[in-house]
């Protein structure tokens, strides 16, 4: 048989060293079983337990061990640098559950909360949760700045006396950063060295700050979701990525210290849960009550390109608000097109340009402005039309045009990013317009032999109709990893969202005098943490709820229309169905009140797992206890205790229950009410459920059957549960199977 090398280059030396693959060292995700009386044993004791797994050589050489990571809280388990063959010889020892090699995951404000609603007065969400008081925020990302005005504990009380963390910054952990620590080289400062988590920790907990803006635009006071609450910062990720072991040693951590909320802006491709370390880690969280949130990733408009699927996780779609960074194109023959960009400089001169198409006949490389494309193409002095594309990112694209003395850009959607557009620093005057925009500009030029253009900055534009929008960048369902559960499941805050930043937002084109160190950014990874922010605020109104009752109270209260009052849309402007936004945009101060709750307890999640033809070591891996599936009543996903339903409809009729609980008034009496597609039966069974009291639960059925053929393979529909004050919403889709 043929043995499979690796090749090792050694960038100092002219040779190289073939190593066969079963002989090289990977790192690797080791789940085992629990020894009786963990909850006892002593740290040594666990770790103990751990070696007995390893290679007698336990050690790569004096000072580097094989283990790099030791889990304790969420999982029982470990991360190893170990071989293929290594491994296989592990999974002969007794307690040996599954492994894998670790995966490397990627990463995925002023304005924000009052869109959301979230204002300061008396009656309102932020003063009844308290402003998130005593609740504490994980935030999984690439650090934090931590003397950054965002981080500021003026008026901050102590951390609970649950806390149990650590700072390993020296003297710079306060009452807001209660802790910080670097899982990705253990020992070093857990500094922010991106900027991604410095942003993302404080749009779900930051400070107020007054007078944030990035480059003059978005001026007011910033705030994260839940201002009052603390920060725990675990450092995952690098230059090169998010590894899992990091991740979910970081995971383990923050259970281990005390954490409420759990927020990931990272992720990767989809994977069965038992091969996904995110997953395996909150499900272990989630035993402890801990609620985890995470994007849902930056692959759209692609159908099934989700992340974070996990029935257990919060997953986070991304949507537009209606704030905008106006920079609005006027074309010689005085049509103007509205568009967006962060860098408005106040002495670009109001004179026409000649306007150049970078991707024309005699540069039909150039059409997406990378970099030495430009170089046959005269745009001195011109204004250039870019398109979005080409793996080049917007940046660099301006950076191309700046290069060969173009004086500025227009940047136009191709037609997958529709009316997504995007305001960020660029390095030199630009727009970026809708496909639509882009269409009509492209046919102005080739309609006469001399176009122009100028552009006309606006600054900060309030009250865009057409918001929210399902950002064209948001990941879509169906998941792969579960078809059965939908997914994301919400949308929130993701595009152009300002928030802190390690220093000020810089273009190399300007001295920002105000030195503002806020920053625009946009994706999932921003949406994430508005709704982490916002589970912590739920937390802190309702402490005994779990985190699937947050989770189910956040879904069936969301809002299904834009500020102008048409149904959401995605970027192509057409309805957004479950799949692009899942139970719709998030709306904290329903939230806080949504009438009934559909609860999860953990144990619930064994007959789903064992129903997704999980073998009982895959099942086990993730619940971290002995499953045995045939002793188990498996059940479709369908019938997981979820806010909503996803089904493939056939000829027969699927009937499927529900449990909820009433947390809304005593005495109150719910009917349903069902909103179908045409073509379909729903029945739902009773039809009306009377509450005594609070915290009392009743069950109900629901029926779906196929009435008349139809040519459509998917349509939607929702249940709501309606009674005085309260219309508690749960979305189906279905699939039609015939």
């Amino acid at each position: 048989m043929a043995v499979a090398y690796l090749i090792i280059f050694a960038s100092l030396f002219c040779f190289t060293v073939a190593v066969p693959v079963e002989n090289a060292l990977k790192t690797y995700l080791v789940f085992v079983e629990t020894p009786q009386g963990l909850d006892s044993l002593e740290s040594e004791t666990l770790d103990k337990y751990y070696q007995q797994f390893l290679p007698v050589t336990t050690e790569l050489s004096s000072d580097e061990p094989r283990i790099v990571h030791s889990y304790r809280h969420v999982i029982t388990g470990f991360a190893a640098k170990l071989t293929a063959a290594e491994v296989e010889t592990m999974k002969q020892k007794e307690g040996f559950l599954s492994a894998h090699p670790e995966r490397i995951l990627s990463l995925q404000t002023t304005y924000t909360p009052k869109f959301l609603g979230l204002q300061q007065n008396t009656t309102g969400f932020w003063n009844s949760s308290n402003y998130g008081k005593g609740v504490i925020v994980g935030v999984l990302d690439t650090g934090v700045t931590p003397n950054h005005p965002s981080f500021s504990d003026k008026g901050m009380p102590p951390p609970p006396a649950k806390w149990k963390g650590k700072c390993d910054f020296k003297d710079v952990c306060n009452n807001k950063v209660i802790g910080a620590r670097n899982f990705v080289a253990s020992g070093e400062s857990p500094a922010d060295e991106v900027g991604h988590g410095t942003h993302t920790a404080s749009t779900a907990a930051g400070s107020a700050v007054a007078g944030a803006n990035a480059l003059g635009q978005g001026w007011g006071t910033a705030s994260g979701m839940a201002p009052m609450a603390h920060l725990a910062i675990y450092k995952v990720c690098g230059q090169q990525g998010c590894a899992d072991s990091a991740i979910l040693g970081a995971i383990d951590a923050a259970v281990g210290d005390g954490v409420d909320v759990l927020s990931l802006s990272l992720g990767g491709d989809s994977a069965p849960f038992f091969q996904d370390g995110i997953a395996i880690g909150a499900f272990g969280a989630v035993k402890k009550g801990v609620l985890v949130s995470c994007a849902a990733g930056n692959s759209g408009p692609a159908a099934g390109s989700l992340s974070n699927e996990a029935p257990w996780i919060l997953t986070v779609g991304a949507s537009t608000v209606d704030r905008q960074m106006g920079s609005t194109v006027l074309l010689g023959n005085k049509k103007e097109m509205d568009g967006q960009t962060l860098f408005q400089p106040e002495d670009f001169p109001s004179k026409m340009l000649p306007l150049v198409y970078a991707g024309s006949a005699a540069n039909s490389s150039g059409v997406y402005c990378a970099p030495g494309s430009l170089n046959k193409l005269d745009v001195k002095g011109k204004m250039v039309v870019c398109e979005m594309g080409g793996e080049i990112r917007r940046l660099d694209k301006g950076i191309e045009v700046k290069s060969h003395g173009g004086a500025a850009m227009i940047l136009i959607n191709n037609v997958a990013n529709g009316f997504t557009t995007l305001a960020d620093a660029h390095e030199l005057p630009t727009s970026h317009v809708n496909y639509e925009a882009g269409l009509a500009i492209k046919a102005y030029i080739n309609s006469t032999s001399t176009p122009t253009a100028s552009i006309i900055f606006k600054g900060t534009v309030i009250g865009k109709q057409e918001a929210p929008q399902v950002a064209s960048f948001s990941s879509r369902g169906p998941s792969q990893a579960s078809p059965g559960i939908m997914k994301p499941d919400v949308i929130g805050p993701g595009v152009s969202i300002l928030a802190a930043w390690p220093a000020p937002a810089d273009n190399n084109n300007i001295n920002n005098s105000s030195q503002s160190t806020f920053n625009m950014i946009s994706g999932t990874s921003m949406a994430c943490p508005h709704l982490s922010g916002i589970a912590a605020l739920l937390r802190s109104a309702h402490p005994d709820w779990s985190p699937a009752a947050i989770k189910s109270a956040i879904m069936t209260t969301t809002h299904l229309t834009q500020i102008g009052g048409k149904p959401i849309t995605d970027e192509q402007g057409l309805i957004a169905d479950m799949f692009d936004m899942g139970s719709g945009h998030v709306n904290p101060a329903g939230a806080s009140n949504p009438g009934l709750i559909y609860d999860i307890l953990p144990d619930d999640y064994v007959p789903y797992l064992c129903g997704l033809g999980y073998s009982n070591a895959q099942v086990s891996t993730i619940v971290q206890k002995k499953v045995e599936c045939s002793l188990n009543q498996t059940i479709s996903e369908a019938q997981l205790n979820y806010p909503s339903f996803v089904l493939q409809l056939g000829s027969r009729p699927q009937t499927y229950t529900r449990t909820i609980t009433n947390v809304g008034r005593a005495n109150s009496v719910y009917k349903a009410e069902v909103y179908a597609p045409e073509g379909v039966g729903v029945e739902v069974n009773p039809k009306e459920i009377v509450f005594g009291q609070l915290s009392e639960r009743a069950s109900y059925s629901v029926t779906f059957s196929v009435k008349n053929v139809t040519n459509q393979r998917f349509m939607q529909g929702s249940l709501f549960w309606v009674a005085d004050g309260y219309s508690v919403k749960s979305p189906f889709g279905i699939i039609v199977d015939y």
